[in-house]
């Protein structure tokens, strides 16, 4: 603990002058920067009442930092163990530290820190699977949550289950190690049963349209083919409310943790670097006890779906956009591209007209006044908030973000000519021919690209038969427009 450490790529090495070699840890809090706001409540006698899978950035700037506070106010034994379903990474970030590491909000030059304790501890699933099942089966545990991103949920071009997926088949075959989400919670699930434990809380914090009930259906779809009787139990006893998350996480840099290590006087391997809003709105339906959150900010409505219509079309949507149509034109950084005289007036129409007119007006969003919010926090250059992290598994965003309200304007007669050019940037994009492309389905896209070439592909992408059917079947006047941007 608090030991030196060289990092590969980091021009911070032991001994520089002016900057901290010591590692962030229990023993090590002596040393971190009075301005750092610490831990109002003893973080190691909580006990954990959490799983996470998806233990990522995002994660600790949003749901755990909330959670840490729900702690810090009041609240007991909330600790969250978290869950790495590939990588170990994190594990490797913050076990070394105790579970500890700091979030820094930052805007132009005005940035503030403080430690988070709210992780108790972090299982590499692939080295460990076993422990995860354990964790899931736990009767402290009383919420499973995710962050694993929409390829996490492997669901084919329709929504459902895709059973050709091997990880997903392996898992349905009863192979011993899971590979899946829907693996290990029918495992811990199986157990919870088995003992007469109660049901989970399973809280989706993705951005998929309608999560809560998405993932209900996935896992009762998993479980019926799997093992029928405790789809039964699942669907009586567990929970799947939708949620609604919203902030910004830049993926962290070895700069970056430079930066922190050179603000608070430690190294902290585990860092965040995030933007001062967050938002988290929660459908209230849980199948037992949850940490007090509403203390700390967070919103429990009846319904999400205004919420989450909103940010899915209008933030997640034009952040789509300013990554693909930004790219193109050699940006890196979601501040250069709304910046662009050529790109910001496609964005500002995204939002303002075309994913805008796609909400119900009954839902009291001034769309108008959140346009203009979003667009201020895109523009927050503190923030190297990276063009090819949004870029990735764009074939997984796109029909939540851009092919459902295309699909509803279509219905109402409207043209969507913004949103269709920065659909015809991403199919540029998974042509492949000018970066690498960083999507589960790209050999396949690439593939239809050399199949169909420039006058085939959009209606192989978007046509009645098309590879995103499912969600929205172009017009010939969409699909006209989409050629003459792809010859």
């Amino acid at each position: 603990m608090g030991g030196s450490r060289t990092r590969k790529g980091s021009h911070l090495q032991p001994g520089q002058a002016g900057l901290s070699v010591v590692r962030l840890s229990q023993a090590a809090l002596g040393g971190l920067a009075t301005h750092v706001a610490r831990l109002g409540y003893d973080w190691q006698a909580q006990a954990c009442g959490i799983v996470h899978f998806g233990i990522g950035a995002f994660h600790r700037a949003h749901q755990a930092a909330y959670t840490d506070a729900a702690m810090a106010a009041g609240d007991r034994d909330w600790r969250i163990t978290g869950v790495s379903l590939r990588s170990g990474d994190v594990a490797a970030q913050l076990d070394p530290q105790d579970g500890l590491y700091t979030l820094t909000e930052r805007s132009g030059e005005d940035a503030s820190t403080r430690l988070i304790g709210a992780i108790g501890q972090v299982i590499v699933a692939p080295e460990n699977p076993s422990a995860v099942i354990a964790a899931i089966a736990d009767p402290g545990t009383r919420i499973v949550s995710f962050t694993v991103t929409e390829k996490g949920y492997v669901r084919a071009a329709d929504g459902s289950l895709d059973w050709s997926n091997a990880a997903l088949a392996s898992d349905a075959a009863g192979n011993a190690a899971s590979r899946t989400i829907y693996g290990y919670l029918a495992a811990g699930l199986a157990r919870r049963r088995a003992s007469g434990l109660p049901g989970l809380t399973l809280l989706c914090c993705d951005n998929l349209a309608d999560n809560g009930r998405q993932l209900q259906r996935l896992m009762t779809a998993y479980l019926e083919r799997t093992e029928p009787a405790l789809a039964d139990w699942f669907l009586r006893e567990c929970r799947c409310p939708s949620t609604m998350v919203d902030r910004i996480v830049p993926a962290m840099t070895d700069a970056d943790r430079d930066w922190v290590a050179g603000k608070i006087g430690l190294v902290d391997e585990g860092a965040i670097l995030t933007e001062r809003f967050t938002q988290w709105v929660i459908e209230d339906d849980f199948a037992g006890p949850r940490p007090r959150w509403e203390a700390v900010g967070v919103q429990f409505v009846a319904d999400v779906s205004a919420y989450e219509a909103a940010k899915l079309r209008m933030l997640n949507g034009a952040h789509s956009a300013l990554a693909y149509l930004g790219l193109e034109r050699g940006h890196a950084f979601v501040h250069q591209a709304v910046a662009d005289p050529v790109v910001r007036p496609l964005i500002e129409k995204i939002m303002r007209e075309e994913a805008a007119a796609t909400l119900a007006p009954a839902s009291g969003i001034d769309t108008f006044a959140y346009a203009d919010r979003l667009l201020d926090r895109f523009s927050n250059s503190a923030l190297q908030h990276r063009l090819v992290q949004i870029a990735m598994d764009g074939s997984q965003k796109i029909p939540q973000r851009w092919l459902e309200p295309l699909a509803i304007n279509q219905a109402a007669g409207r043209m969507c000519p913004a949103t269709l050019e920065a659909l015809a940037a991403w199919c540029r994009h998974v042509r492949g021919d000018s970066r690498p492309v960083d999507d589960p389905r790209a050999r396949e896209l690439a593939d239809i690209w050399k199949t169909k070439g420039a006058t085939g592909i959009s209606a192989a992408l978007f046509g009645e038969n098309g590879q995103f059917a499912a969600t929205w079947v172009a017009s010939p006047s969409a699909l006209a427009f989409l050629d003459q941007r792809l010859a």
